[in-house]
């Protein structure tokens, strides 16, 4: 299900994904097949670590990202969750034939 609330969104973030939800910053983005596709990679991450370990680990591999690059930006960008999302949010397919846990393998660079 996608939402749109305006006011959500920090500085350029425009969607985002909380189990079940996918929510943008404007009704215009729901033509957006890219960040769609990203946000339902994200979902589907989520699903298959029973939501909460998601959040769990996306928030101490971002903290641990952070301390490691002294930069929030670039440790939001090299996430593995993130890395797998924008690695594969052209390809419209990618969730049909995505195994499962395929963000470890973009936990180590």
């Amino acid at each position: 299900m996608i939402l749109v609330f305006k006011h959500f969104f920090y500085r350029n973030y425009v969607g985002l994904s909380l189990w079940p939800f996918i929510i943008l910053k404007e009704g215009s983005l729901k033509t957006d097949e890219v960040l769609i596709n990203h946000e339902r990679i994200h979902l589907k991450q989520q699903r298959e670590l029973f939501i909460l370990p998601f959040y769990l680990l996306y928030f101490t591999e971002w903290l641990l990202r952070t301390l490691l690059y002294l930069n929030s930006y670039r440790a939001y960008q090299n996430i593995s969750f993130e890395r797998e999302a924008y690695a594969n949010e052209d390809d419209k397919e990618y969730l049909a034939r995505r195994k499962p846990y395929s963000f470890l393998n973009y936990l180590v660079r």
